[in-house]
């Protein structure tokens, strides 16, 4: 397998650590999107829509995080990321989906882009934007935790699911943005276990085995 990625993309991190969490062994293609890296020719021929994470699997690429961890997990079942009972599948999927479908579409690099130069947004008004869809999106996932009482140490109970995969993730975007994240008692006790665990550090930004990334963040989050 050969994985396109990049080391702070939060789609492509979702899918390093269901990766490292089964142990599957992929070739890395990182790619810096800050350098537009992702909308190359080379990489276009691979993947014509120009996003991140994609999976090459013998040729047949693979795109979309939720998409991807999936197929993992049909074709390497075990360790698990969707519970055996279908309510508890239900559930780890919803809560994946709040976060993929609802919380990063606002707060995406080809998003905040848009909002810089379409609305003439210095980089405050670009935090404005970031942290007020961060307050509203984590706001859901304390809700839907408390509905559900599912959680555990993770997610769903005491075992590592694709909810967690899509949770740390978004929770190191929010942190990079300098969101408060008191108010989410749940999800960081919940991201705060997951980070421990050796798949999670794998997976992590920081392991990527490039360092232009912190850079970037200091270079005006472009």
């Amino acid at each position: 397998m050969k994985l396109y990625h990049s080391a702070r993309s939060s789609a492509s991190y979702r899918v390093r650590i269901a990766l490292a969490h089964k142990g599957i062994p992929y070739e890395s293609r990182l790619l810096n999107m800050q350098a537009m890296q992702h909308a190359t020719p080379e990489y276009r021929s691979v993947n014509p829509v120009a996003l991140v994470p994609a999976l090459d699997v013998g040729g047949q690429v693979l795109g979309q995080s939720l998409a991807i961890i999936e197929y993992l997990e049909e074709i390497h079942p075990e360790p698990r990321l969707l519970p055996a009972e279908a309510l508890d599948r239900a559930y780890v999927r919803a809560f994946s989906q709040l976060i993929a479908c609802e919380i990063h579409p606002l707060n995406n690099l080809r998003t905040l882009n848009y909002v810089r130069k379409s609305y003439r947004q210095n980089e405050e008004g670009i935090n404005t934007w970031y942290r007020n869809w961060i307050a509203d999106g984590f706001g859901m996932l304390e809700l839907f935790f408390t509905r559900e009482k599912r959680h555990g140490r993770y997610c769903n109970g005491n075992e590592i699911s694709m909810a967690d995969c899509c949770l740390v993730p978004q929770v190191a975007n929010a942190q990079r943005y300098a969101c408060d994240l008191a108010p989410y008692p749940t999800v960081m006790r919940i991201h705060d276990a997951c980070i421990e665990l050796p798949s999670f550090i794998q997976a992590s930004p920081e392991n990527q085995g490039e360092k232009w990334w912190l850079s970037a963040i200091e270079d005006g989050k472009k």
